[in-house]
């Protein structure tokens, strides 16, 4: 089992190579943040319209 785990781990001698992948990391870092506050946009509009069309329920049982 420790063979299996140890061949997807590689440490390059060339540490120019982690370079492409910070990129790539930052850049689905920025895509998930952009997709996380898209959502919450989203749902607080649906949320605005649930409580507007569900006004007079609310009014009525004050």
């Amino acid at each position: 089992m420790g063979f299996v785990l140890s061949l997807f781990l590689y440490f390059p001698e060339d540490k120019a190579e982690y370079i492409p992948a910070a990129f790539h990391m930052a850049i689905f870092l920025l895509l998930a943040v952009l997709a996380f506050r898209f959502i919450i946009k989203l749902s607080k509009k649906e949320e605005r319209e649930v409580n507007e069309k569900y006004k007079h329920i609310k009014e009525k049982d004050l």
